[in-house]
């Protein structure tokens, strides 16, 4: 029997789509992601369902793409099909959360990390404690943020994104508020209150008007972001297969600074 690894309940019109494997701070697997888009569509799918709330269990919200899979796939005789199916896998979550009708929320206590960044960036409104952290740390273990970064510059700007996406560093959640990655800031013992809050606003709105809303605002740009998102998947799974990445992936399990080669020389 498979490991339920996202969880679903539905209560009172909100389905809360849990990712469920906390011991591994909701690193994302193949499976993981596989499950998130099944659960998405189930949620959406429920003439019932009136919002979709994201979260994590555990202390992290999602520390990004499971580093003992990915250090599978450098091994794989057929790594680059096999990378090629990994950014298709995680493509396609973000994009069923982005086609969902009804309003979706994303719940962030802890950190989301590279691609667990791209999930909040794929939900319509986010929630984040001041204490929660965001990072995308791509490009210091020799990969792109690729698929991500067409959500971050959908949400921000290219000013303010081009730092996130280049040097990688940790922001906080009030960081990320002032940015506009957030939309709602709470303190960590407030979450739960905060929460409820927004839940029942957005539940005060009529169903088909949400609905309505929702679908006119992403017709406008729905599907050029989902064309950027295939292009960030193909350079994504280009990147994941080059040298750097296998020595960013090294450097990292080895827990030492990895060694770039420029120009055919080291380039430390």
């Amino acid at each position: 029997m498979t490991e339920r690894l996202v969880t679903l309940t539905t209560t009172n019109g909100v389905a809360q789509v849990t990712l469920d494997r906390p011991a591994r701070r909701n690193a994302l697997t193949r499976e993981l992601l596989a499950q998130l888009v099944a659960t998405v569509a189930e949620a959406a799918a429920n003439a019932t369902t009136r919002l979709i709330v994201l979260e994590g269990n555990g202390p992290a919200f999602c520390a990004g793409m499971d580093l003992d899979e990915m250090q599978q796939r450098a091994s794989a005789p057929d790594s680059r099909a096999q990378w090629d199916q990994d950014a298709a896998g995680y493509r396609d979550a973000l994009v069923a959360l982005l086609r969902a009708d009804v309003p979706t929320l994303a719940v962030v206590h802890g950190p989301a990390i590279a691609g667990g960044f791209g999930l909040v960036l794929a939900c319509d409104l986010v929630l984040a404690t001041h204490n929660a952290k965001f990072s995308l740390p791509e490009v210091k273990r020799g990969i792109s943020p690729a698929v991500v970064s067409p959500l971050l510059l959908y949400r921000i700007g290219h000013g303010p994104a081009m730092p996130l996406l280049l040097d990688g560093e940790l922001i906080t959640g009030e960081e990320a508020y002032r940015l506009g990655i957030c939309h709602y800031l709470s303190a960590p013992e407030q979450l739960a209150a905060t929460r409820q809050k927004i839940v029942t606003s957005l539940l005060g709105g009529a169903p088909q008007a949400l609905a309505v809303t929702k679908r006119l605002v992403r017709s406008f740009e729905l599907e050029k972001l989902i064309q950027q998102l295939e292009a960030g998947r193909k350079v994504s799974a280009e990147a994941r297969a080059s040298s750097e990445a296998r020595e960013g992936l090294t450097a990292f399990h080895e827990k030492r600074d990895p060694k770039w080669v420029i120009k055919g020389a080291p380039f430390a």
